[in-house]
């Protein structure tokens, strides 16, 4: 039998620093059409302080400021709040969509920090976290997230989720486009007809003169018998899109308890604007 012994301060041995601060990520990626602020997150690894922790940074890359992205706040200083672990350089995309994909970068790079016995990022050299990399891709014309609104019947229904992507910046694809049309809606005197779709897909042609073509497509949430095709716009002011959809489904009639099937077509826009 072979016994192994440690010493007491071995055992007991806790980290005592020195603590630093560091990038959470390495790497990001977004499309240029992403409208949200982008929070770049730093943080500090070490017990939360009860005074504020400054940092200082630089920025290198591809991606021109002004044109690409912008800094939101003061550029070059990120701060973690007293009794906080986490600050955030704040990214602000620029679209300047062209149908011409491609990317550009920006590198973040921290440089200092207070108080001073914080030391920036960790491992050799202390290049562990010290750096972050932004790609901005860029994005087809119409590409993006996008509010959009419609009417079916007398009511107006919006929704905020919709996207619209492409590989080609010819051929679209609009998800979650289905507005409203899941509901009942009142069709004469104690008739209501429901339209099955939840959220399908769409797809749409840019014929590159601001008119865009719905060929006829199927769904299986359309239902057997359904079909979409139309017509719609994109006005390049204020890159909102219009949709003039027909929609042939099948509908379920309900009169005087009696039930009954009809196929028939829905006519009705819709429009996407830009978030």
């Amino acid at each position: 039998m072979v016994v192994f012994a440690c010493e007491q301060t071995d055992m007991t041995r806790t980290f005592e620093g020195p603590y630093f601060v560091r990038f959470t990520d390495t790497t990001l990626a977004y499309k240029e059409s992403y409208s949200k602020p982008i929070a770049v997150e730093v943080h500090n690894v070490g017990p939360q302080l009860d005074q504020p922790i400054t940092i200082t940074y630089t920025i290198t890359g591809s991606a021109r400021e002004g044109k690409e992205y912008t800094i939101v706040g003061t550029k070059g200083t990120v701060v973690i709040p007293a009794k906080k672990s986490t600050g955030a350089i704040s990214v602000q995309l620029i679209n300047n969509a062209n149908n011409i994909l491609d990317s550009q970068t920006l590198t973040f790079t921290l440089t200092g920090v207070q108080p001073s016995n914080l030391q920036v990022g960790f491992g050799k050299d202390n290049v562990i976290g010290k750096s972050l990399t932004l790609t901005i891709q860029d994005d087809c014309l119409l590409g993006g997230n996008y509010t959009g609104s419609g009417r079916v019947g007398t009511q107006t229904y919006t929704a905020s989720d919709p996207q619209i992507t492409s590989s080609d910046c010819k051929s679209y694809l609009l998800s979650n486009w289905n507005i409203g049309l899941s509901n009942f809606v009142v069709v004469g005197n104690s008739t209501l007809f429901g339209f099955n779709a939840e959220k399908p897909t769409l797809t749409f042609i840019d014929n590159g003169d601001n008119s865009l073509t719905i060929p006829t497509q199927t769904n299986a949430d359309l239902g057997s018998n359904g079909s979409l095709s139309g017509t719609g716009a994109w006005n390049p002011r204020n890159r909102q899109i219009t949709l003039n959809l027909q929609a042939k489904v099948r509908i379920q009639m309900v009169r005087d308890t009696v039930t009954t099937y009809r196929d028939t077509t829905l006519l009705f826009t819709q429009t996407y604007t830009p978030q």
